[in-house]
């Protein structure tokens, strides 16, 4: 018999927050999240997300022992910007028994029914701002830093209880062995020599101003996209504080057009092997495990790249990936991932197969009809 439980008391979410401990125990590829960040993402009253929208936490009890969890999300700024009635499921975490992620789907189909919506897509840790999707294959490599991970078995739950594809997150794989294609070295070079677009590092001295442009340029270009999101004031602050903390300014680069921001480009160290080492805990020894590994990373991710609509197809991105290589080969780095990317984005999945990038990992969103 499952019970399922809301999480009301500081006891329960701390059992919500250490429960992905018992599921991933013997998975060496797992990154254990921060508990001081997992904690601040629960924290209704001061998380961003929870300013405009809301959401649920469950647990599912088996006898004496939790076996799952699960998030039930509504998203009214998705709802209002995509004009659609969409409920949402994210902290999603069982065991391999279908009777537990059954329950934990019905709640949260219960929890969404109950205000009306008419379906619910995932997975999603509130929205595509932050982590989301179900790893389908890659399973024998870590995820990058801010990307998901989870045991091969939950695919086969989520089919079973009847969720169906929505779209494919896709990741690529490029490594500085590679030279980058002469080809595009050669467009990249034109275009720098007939226009008036630069690119430029980040100035960490100017940062808040800096996070302005990006914040403008971000919610621009990225718009169109399925199921995109823009970022409040509150969110953004929120992002800028967490990147501030791993991210490098020679890898942050923005396109301008005569002094004007027209595009954006963040690759960031994958921290994740350091963060790996912390076991969730930043003290007593925690940080200094995070230093000491942090040093050895010789990988990273292109998490954004964009350039808003009226400088698309000017090859900007082009540039962006040449002064990225560039850099990331100046720096040492061996190797980089590119995620994510929409399945249905040809223009960046056409690009990418050009630099030579290949296709590792697929994270994939489910829907589900109430």
């Amino acid at each position: 018999m499952i019970k399922i439980i809301p999480v009301l008391t500081r006891k329960q979410r701390n059992q919500f927050i250490r429960f992905p401990w018992k599921v991933y125990r013997s998975d060496a590829q797992w990154v254990p999240p921060l508990l001081r960040d997992s904690k601040e993402m629960l924290n209704t009253k001061k998380f961003p997300f929870f300013e405009h929208s809301e959401a649920a936490f469950f647990l599912a009890q088996k006898g004496t022992e939790i076996v799952g969890t699960i998030c039930a999300i509504l998203n009214n700024r998705h709802n209002q910007i995509h004009n659609q009635n969409l409920g949402f499921f994210g902290f999603f975490e069982f065991i391999d028994d279908v009777e537990v992620s059954r329950a934990l789907l019905e709640t949260a189909l219960k929890w969404c029914g109950e205000r009306g919506l008419d379906a619910m897509r995932g997975p999603a840790n509130y929205s595509q701002n932050e982590t989301c999707g179900l790893l389908i294959d890659g399973f024998d490599t870590s995820p990058m830093v801010l990307m998901t991970h989870n045991p091969p078995y939950y695919q086969t739950h989520y089919e079973q209880f009847g969720l169906t594809k929505s779209m494919d997150l896709l990741a690529y794989r490029l490594t500085t062995a590679e030279k980058f294609p002469a080809r595009l070295i050669r467009t990249a070079e034109k275009l720098k020599e007939r226009s008036t677009i630069t690119i430029r590092g980040m100035n960490n001295k100017d940062f808040k101003n800096e996070i302005q442009r990006v914040k403008e340029i971000y919610n621009q270009a990225w718009l169109p996209n399925w199921g995109f999101v823009p970022l409040t004031e509150a969110e953004l602050n929120h992002l800028a504080k967490e990147l501030h903390t791993g991210y490098d300014p020679e890898l942050a680069l923005i396109a301008e057009k005569d002094g004007k921001p027209v595009g954006f480009s963040l690759a960031m160290p994958n921290l994740n092997p350091a963060i790996k080492a912390a076991n969730g805990r930043l003290f007593p020894f925690g940080l200094f495990k995070i230093l000491r590994e942090a040093k050895k990373v010789n990988s990273l991710r292109v998490v954004i790249m964009g350039v808003i609509p009226e400088y698309q197809k000017q090859g900007i991105d082009s540039m962006f990936y040449l002064e990225s290589y560039k850099r990331a080969l100046a720096k040492g780095y061996e190797w980089g991932e590119c995620s994510w990317i929409l399945e249905n984005n040809k223009m960046m999945n056409r690009a990418l197969q050009m630099l030579g990038a290949k296709v590792y990992k697929t994270y994939r969103m489910y829907d589900m009809s109430l």
